[in-house]
This record gives C-alpha cells, sequence and structure tokens, in this order.
C-alpha cells in the first residue's frame, strides 16, 4: 500500500516525465495490487488549483477527477476523524499547507509511505516524520 500526493497523481495520469522510472515501476505495482491510494483531500486540493488558475486540464475538473479516481487499483483514502486531528498537530516543523497536512497524516496514520516530489515533504520525511519515496527517481 502506497499513497501518493495530489502532482503525482496528476503526472501518473498524465504520463508526465516528471515523474521518474522507480515511480512509475511503484504506481504500476501498486494499481495492479489494487493498493494505491489518493486522499480525500486531492479532490479539493486539485478543485483549489483549478479554480485559481494554476492548473488546467483543458475539460472540467470534476470530470477529470472522477474519471482519475475511477482507474483501476486507485483507492480513495477517506479523511478519518484521527487524521484530521493530527493534521494540525503533526510532530516537529511542517508548512500550513492544509492539503499537504492532510496528506502527510493519512499517511501517517496508516503507516503507509507517500510518493511525492514535494521537497518539504521530503525533507519532513528525511526527519523521520513520515515514510516517504521520490517520485523525481
Amino acid at each position: 500500500m502506497i499513497l501518493i500526493d495530489t502532482h503525482v497523481l496528476i503526472w501518473a495520469v498524465n504520463n508526465d516525465q516528471r515523474l521518474g522510472r522507480i515511480a512509475r515501476e511503484t504506481i504500476d505495482a501498486e494499481t495492479d495490487a489494487g493498493t494505491l491510494y489518493v486522499s480525500a483531500i486531492t479532490p479539493w486540493e486539485i478543485s483549489l488549483l483549478v479554480n485559481k488558475g494554476r492548473l488546467s486540464f483543458g475539460r472540467d475538473a470534476g470530470e477529470w477527477i472522477l474519471d482519475a479516481l475511477d482507474m483501476p487499483g486507485v483507492m480513495l483514502a477517506p479523511i478519518e476523524p484521527m487524521i484530521a486531528v493530527n493534521s494540525v498537530t503533526l510532530p516537529g516543523q511542517f508548512h500550513p499547507d492544509p492539503a499537504d497536512r492532510f496528506i502527510v497524516a493519512t499517511a501517517r496514520h496508516h503507516r503507509w509511505p507517500l510518493l511525492t516530489a514535494d521537497r518539504a515533504i521530503l525533507v519532513y520525511g528525511d526527519a523521520g516524520h513520515v515514510e516517504v519515496m521520490d517520485a523525481a527517481l
């Protein structure tokens, strides 16, 4: 089981070259096993980025999200009450971005590795607060 960050979902669906070979192989293996997870905050984050003009799919964001989550092997990890609580009490120093906090809290809650290319999250993982995998590799 593995949790993927929002940008990793976008890269995977769009076959973006920023997604590294090892990351792509990991995603393929997890989707084959039906154990690739996306946080329930990810649709919110994608919608927010589209609304702010920082992301565009050339079609309705809601349709893109539903299609991405409907892919075989992709599972939506719900925001459980303790994930919400823990998102505001993460140990160590972590930036205030709410989506990142929910995603990290979800990975910590389930003890799943988090596949991301977000430098702040990778550094946070290097400090031992969450298991991370670099999506650029």
